[in-house]
């Protein structure tokens, strides 16, 4: 999968080639390696809300000088898929580039399998994610001079 970041297409690969009734195990490990929020975002000050999750999920991406792109992500909890999916994407665009972030195909997510384990409306969410934080990257992109 040369269409994305090595990290999140070994990640994509695991998924897409795992038995059914381990994804979701596989998932829940993912919702566990959401890093916690820097002192200064806890409030979610500065950070966009997906309110295409069915749970209240921020994210924030900042594309730094080097080009690579430093997320953020919050859900709570309770929210073990939702927070899988930032999770994932987490541990998967870690050091990547906007370049490289932006490549990322849109249905990740149906790429990983997960539409045989996870509803629909579970995925639409997940989808919104991916696609607010390349748009936040594009703005950022668009604006260098």
């Amino acid at each position: 999968m040369s269409d994305m970041p090595p990290k999140l297409a070994e990640i994509v690969d695991d998924f897409a080639s795992a038995p059914r009734d381990v994804v979701l195990e596989m998932l829940l490990e993912f919702s566990d390696a959401v890093p916690p929020l820097p002192d200064e975002l806890k409030g979610h000050e500065g950070m966009e809300q997906v309110p295409e999750c069915q749970t209240q999920f921020f994210l924030r991406a900042e594309v730094r000088p080097d080009d690579t792109v430093q997320t953020w992500f919050d859900c709570p909890l309770e929210a073990p898929t939702t927070r899988a999916f930032a999770g994932i994407l987490a541990e998967g665009l870690e050091g990547a580039s906007a370049g490289a972030i932006l490549a990322v195909p849109d249905d990740l997510y149906n790429r990983m399998g997960l539409a045989t384990a996870i509803s629909p409306l579970r995925i639409r969410g997940g989808t919104a994610i991916l696609g607010r934080l390349k748009r936040q990257i594009r703005e950022q992109e668009d604006a260098k001079p």
